[in-house]
């Protein structure tokens, strides 16, 4: 009984020790870009928009005339080095966003930011999955990866997010991402 316990108290130990090492192997990416959620056309800058209403809701947020509780944005937004429109692409955000909330401007966000050539590193074709309630009005926002394939498969980490400026008479929103991602 007391060796059986002894291998026991051992097993734990060693998958223990296992796990530590298998997190300390795992290695941090910081990647910075620029989401341009485009919802109003506006060109010379956007010539279409990437941000498109799929669902109109029924209840008007508080204080909000454009936005109702259950708006839902299907997305194709450019990802850029910088937060200028002609900056250099180096990927797509992909997904949708719904107003998830009633009372307050708060979002369910759920996207794939996939990565062309130009995000370099051999990072062409690579995606990170974020699902994460995205609190637009507050400073800084954090979305969890829950995923990822290519170079970033299995990934985990997080972005912060920062509105590096916003239009409210377009609804045309620029979006600081920086991401940290383990794989």
């Amino acid at each position: 009984m007391q060796n059986r316990a002894m291998a026991n108290k051992l097993m734990i130990l060693l998958v223990s020790l296992a796990l530590v090492l298998a997190a300390a192997a795992a290695t941090t990416t910081h990647l910075r870009f620029y989401m341009h959620d485009i919802v109003t056309a506006s060109p010379p800058s956007y010539p279409a928009a990437t941000a498109l209403r799929a669902v109109k809701g029924m209840t008007p947020l508080p204080n909000d005339p454009t936005n109702r509780f259950g708006d839902t944005y299907v997305i194709d937004d450019s990802l850029t080095e910088g937060p200028e429109g002609d900056s250099r692409l180096v990927g797509r955000a992909q997904g949708y966003y719904m107003f998830a909330s009633m009372t307050e401007a708060s979002l369910l966000l759920s996207a794939n930011m996939v990565f062309t050539a130009a995000a370099g590193k051999n990072y062409n074709g690579s995606a990170v999955a974020v699902l994460a309630r995205d609190s637009i009005l507050d400073t800084v926002r954090e979305l969890p990866v829950v995923g990822g394939t290519g170079a970033f498969r299995g990934a985990t980490g997080y972005g912060l997010l920062r509105t590096h400026s916003f239009n409210a008479s377009s609804n045309n929103a620029v979006l600081q991402i920086d991401m940290y991602v383990q794989v």
